[in-house]
């Protein structure tokens, strides 16, 4: 069976869920295998996680229609400066719909602050 056809059958949604999956078992795995000890940085992949459950979320309580699911095109992370504050913005991208993208914010140590559809 080649790669297109496997991706068919399983579905985005199931390869994202897949992503977010080995990354949690992999962070968790290395925050035990250390002792527990976290390094206080909160990393892209982590904003990544918390930011599809938040995502999720939104989708599920309808606070974003249908289209946000299944019209997904991809997801970007990124850091930038607003004034004072560094923060790390998720990006979720659908292929039509308006609007088409929806940012989530977090501070340096992963705190959620807030969320729109202007990036602002």
């Amino acid at each position: 069976m080649t790669n297109r056809r496997i991706l068919k059958q399983i579905g985005i949604r199931t390869v994202v869920a897949i992503i977010v999956i080995v990354g949690i078992v992999m962070t968790t795995v290395g925050a035990f295998g250390h002792g527990g000890k976290h390094s206080g940085t909160f990393t892209h992949l982590q904003a990544l996680q918390k930011a599809t459950l938040l995502f999720d979320k939104l989708i599920s309580s309808g606070k974003l229609d249908q289209s946000w699911e299944t019209g997904l095109e991809k997801a970007t992370v990124s850091k930038r400066e607003n004034g004072d504050k560094n923060e790390i913005v998720v990006e979720f991208h659908r292929v039509e719909g308006d609007p088409t993208a929806v940012y989530i914010f977090f501070d340096a140590s992963g705190k959620y602050t807030g969320s729109n559809f202007t990036g602002e």
